[in-house]
């Protein structure tokens, strides 16, 4: 089910608040219930194939992915001899991985083994189920903190819910359990006006950025990229670098839709989940970047990834690899294929000069690059690595190999930096800016990533998401706070019925696949 249907909004989700808001007046633990049951039945309303009948085999999957990590975790909490309590969190996370290499990676080493041995591969096409990435991730953080002696909370059913919750299960944001079991304890004995008005204008102003900016771009972005994958020719320069950021900011606003969505349906219900996104392309580094871009993730790689290989704690040379490693497996958790990983090493390889950088303009007493220079430099960086990345997704899609993958990966980089010559448009290129109206979302994105406010300053005031100390700290402009005045309910209307007047066709979200 997505966010952005018609079923969704006007049946599951009235349903869904009614139920919730009826039963956690006199019955918190049924309002519980009820809460996991909307989540599963939301699971459950994934097929992955339409044509055929309706399966329950993967709301199966995380039902038993669920109760198995669930009951590894008490035991890895209540056993005493410390050996055997890592024999079990060894063995568990290592089962939680192993499902997540079946669905996701074992086709790519199938295609690896009948490239190098030439025999035809057995390997049946498996479905990847959805959000499996993220519900392994979840699981492994309780797990690790099981065995830390972190959790305070070993209640089933609010387990289930923490990583069942729809709001934030397809595409996180990738939630610790310390941020949202504990409110699961706490009776919510009434939802307010302010709940309901924060929560909608979060989800109008969420849809907003998929289906009006998001969803346009890619009608730019995907045709430039049909065109070289298909093998039909080679973009010019031009067009390669409106394919680039075309899908620069289609990413973006999907990505942040999503985020400004998955808070806003949680406050509907007075919960919060933690921030996911913050202007990353205001970012004056790539570091800061990783700050603000799918935080939750990179908290995660953080905490759980690159801190237990040593972090920076063994030295320069031992730091660096470490960023790499972190950022490749970063980029492969995305997805099977090569040019996920090339994601991932650039970034780590950005990562390892912006540190190095660093350290050598304080020794020799430099200052910082401006603020805008650095915003440039850094944009243009983050630009450069999302090529490989949409070649990786648009192959995956299409059913593509690695190689036609990397093909378009070099193609557009060739183009990108005038190896077909340095035309604007070629044939074709200039009926798809018509048919597409590239320039109105473009021009849009580009004002609201770089000079409105963003939603956290918008709607701040409220706190309407859970609050980490580390964050990135944003200014808030008084003009430009939301309140609930007859002015701003107008705005939010009339931003609906922009919304109403492009909601022509549904679309997944791209993290939908991850």
């Amino acid at each position: 089910m997505l966010f952005n249907s018609y079923f969704f909004l006007l049946i599951f989700l009235p349903v869904s608040l009614l139920g919730f808001h009826l039963l956690a007046r006199k019955y918190w633990s049924w309002a519980i219930t009820w809460l996991i049951g909307v989540s599963l039945a939301f699971y459950a309303w994934w097929n992955p194939n339409p044509a055929q009948p309706w399966s329950p085999f993967y709301l199966t999957l995380i039902l038993a992915s669920c109760t198995l990590n669930y009951w590894c975790g008490r035991l890895i909490h209540g056993l005493r001899a410390r050996h055997v309590r890592l024999l079990l969190l060894t063995s568990s996370v290592s089962a939680n991985l192993l499902l997540l290499v079946y669905y996701k990676y074992l086709g790519l080493f199938s295609k690896w083994s009948q490239s190098l041995t030439g025999y035809p591969s057995e390997i049946p096409q498996l479905v990847l189920p959805l959000a499996v990435s993220f519900f392994t991730f979840l699981q492994i953080t309780f797990l690790v903190d099981a065995y830390q002696g972190k959790i305070k909370d070993y209640r089933f059913g609010h387990y289930l819910l923490f990583v069942t919750f729809f709001p934030h299960l397809i595409a996180g944001p990738i939630v610790h359990h310390s941020e949202l079991m504990p409110q699961f304890r706490r009776k919510i004995a009434q939802v307010g006006w302010r709940h309901l008005l924060v929560g909608l204008t979060l989800l109008a102003l969420g849809l907003f950025k998929k289906v009006v900016i998001a969803d346009r771009l890619a009608a730019t972005a995907t045709p430039f990229f049909e065109l070289v994958a298909g093998g039909m020719r080679v973009l010019t320069f031009g067009e390669a670098w409106t394919a680039g950021l075309a899908y620069t900011f289609q990413i973006y606003f999907d990505f942040s839709g999503y985020s400004d969505m998955a808070i806003g349906l949680a406050y509907l219900f007075g919960i919060r989940l933690p921030l996911n996104f913050n202007s990353p392309y205001k970012a004056r580094s790539v570091v800061e970047f990783w700050q603000r871009w799918h935080i939750t993730l990179s908290r995660f790689l953080r905490d759980y990834l690159y801190i237990p290989l040593g972090g920076n704690r063994h030295g320069k040379a031992r730091r660096y690899v470490n960023l790499l490693a972190t950022m490749v497996l970063g980029g492969l958790w995305h997805g099977a294929g090569l040019t996920y990983f090339l994601w991932g090493a650039l970034h780590g390889a950005y990562l390892c000069v912006n540190h190095g950088w660093t350290a050598l303009r304080e020794r020799l007493g430099w200052r910082a690059l401006p603020k805008l220079p650095a915003i440039a430099l850094t944009f243009l960086a983050v630009v450069l690595a999302w090529i490989p990345f949409r070649a990786g997704a648009f192959e995956a899609a299409r059913g593509g190999t690695t190689g036609s993958a990397w093909a378009v990966t070099a193609s557009l980089y060739t183009s990108m930096f005038g190896g077909h010559g340095f035309e604007r448009w070629a044939v074709g290129g200039e009926q798809i800016m018509k048919v597409s109206r590239a320039w109105r979302p473009l021009i849009l994105a580009l004002v609201i990533a770089w000079v409105l406010p963003n939603t956290q300053q918008f709607l701040g005031r409220f706190a309407p998401h859970f609050r980490d100390p580390r964050e990135v700290a944003v200014t808030t402009l008084p003009w430009w706070r939301w309140r609930p005045t007859w002015y701003w309910t107008v705005l939010t209307l009339v931003l609906c019925c922009w919304i109403g007047h492009e909601f022509d066709q549904v679309s997944e979200f791209i993290y939908f696949q991850f």
